[in-house]
């Protein structure tokens, strides 16, 4: 039942057991550590899962409340999880914020950095889109037009009636449709709408970048600046040196330091090496790209592999030789047995 082994996966299991969800969340997720804390003799639930490239739907039914504990392993892959109530509740704890997805609430937020889990409501019906990260990080990277990592501290509740609400919804409530029937499923349609999906959540939810939208759409780089960066796009390929970079831009290199800070929140050597790596993914998502990973990198002018691999995983999220296997639909080879992992203590209340 390893997720990895379909990436087209589509299963619907039951029972009566809280042994049995978690036997059956194990073989699909690939590693499910629980414990029952109190026995209950008629734990009904039902999972309907459904997965197709970056998104995943899961609908899952539990008779009664229950909580655990999150001890992601090191392999876990991030995503993001937008959570919609169809009867009852789900709460997410991280650090001393918590959140809860029910009354017309919906719930985002990041796998990794959740603490706690609430499940509430007998009866209870979630709806869980789980988004990969990366698309996130991707839609970060055009939107602030700079690499981002670590966490956007993001757990917010959502009203369903507010516009923000209404439109993360919508879009949720649309992908979820295509995955569950192939009749509609289409993969140019689904990545358009997932990209849309992110790029309003960017904009719309609060984060840690949220003030940097407001920046004025007046400050435009000014000319050295701009002859910069069309320098560095046109030798990206090329043993490129800042003193090459400020010579082409007809300032000093003082000069091209400061333009860069005050334009583009960053260093002209920073955004070169944004540039190369932006290039090296797109190159690394090309399933037709016969070029070997070491290849790709040297290509784009990260001469050393190790230092190349830690700044591609930090940016997004996972590491190149990840990205090649994932796009030829190999899984990666931390977690051959595993997409997604969550675990922990749970208990039943």
């Amino acid at each position: 039942m390893s997720q990895s082994s379909d990436p087209h996966l589509t299963f619907r299991r039951d029972g009566s057991t809280f042994d049995g969800m978690i036997e059956t969340l194990g073989a699909a997720f690939g590693e499910y550590r629980a414990e029952l804390v109190s026995q209950v003799d008629d734990f009904q639930w039902s999972l309907d899962f459904s997965t197709f490239d970056c998104a995943t739907v899961i609908r899952g039914f539990h008779r009664h409340e229950f909580q655990f504990q999150v001890q992601p392993t090191a392999s876990a892959v991030p995503h993001l999880s937008i959570v919609l109530p169809r009867n009852g509740g789900m709460g997410v704890a991280s650090g001393s914020r918590e959140a809860v997805a029910r009354d017309g609430k919906l719930l985002l937020y990041n796998n990794l950095e959740a603490e706690s889990v609430m499940m509430y409501g007998r009866s209870n019906i979630i709806d869980e889109l789980l988004l990969n990260w990366n698309v996130v990080l991707e839609t970060l990277d055009r939107t602030f037009e700079t690499p981002f990592s670590g966490s956007l501290d993001l757990l917010p509740e959502l009203e369903m009636s507010t516009p923000a609400g209404q439109m993360i919804g919508s879009l949720a409530e649309t992908i979820m449709q295509g995955l569950r029937d192939p009749s509609v499923r289409s993969p140019v349609a689904m990545a358009h709408v997932t990209q849309a999906l992110a790029d309003v959540i960017v904009r719309l939810v609060p984060h840690k970048l949220s003030h940097l939208l407001d920046r004025q759409p007046c400050m435009i780089a000014p000319k050295h600046v701009r002859r910069a960066i069309e320098f560095m796009e046109a030798n990206i390929s090329q043993p490129i040196r800042m003193p090459m970079v400020a010579e082409a831009a007809g300032v000093s290199i003082r000069a091209l330091q400061l333009g860069f800070r005050a334009f583009r929140e960053t260093t002209p050597a920073a955004y070169l090496a944004t540039l190369r790596l932006r290039a090296a993914r797109v190159d690394l998502l090309d399933p037709t790209n016969a070029n070997s990973t070491r290849e790709i990198c040297l290509k784009w002018g990260f001469f050393h592999f190790g230092r190349f691999s830690a700044m591609y995983k930090a940016t997004y999220g996972e590491g190149p030789s990840d990205t090649r296997r994932r796009i030829r639909g190999m899984p990666p080879r931390a977690c051959r047995q595993q997409k997604t992992v969550v675990g922990g203590w749970i208990s039943l209340t």
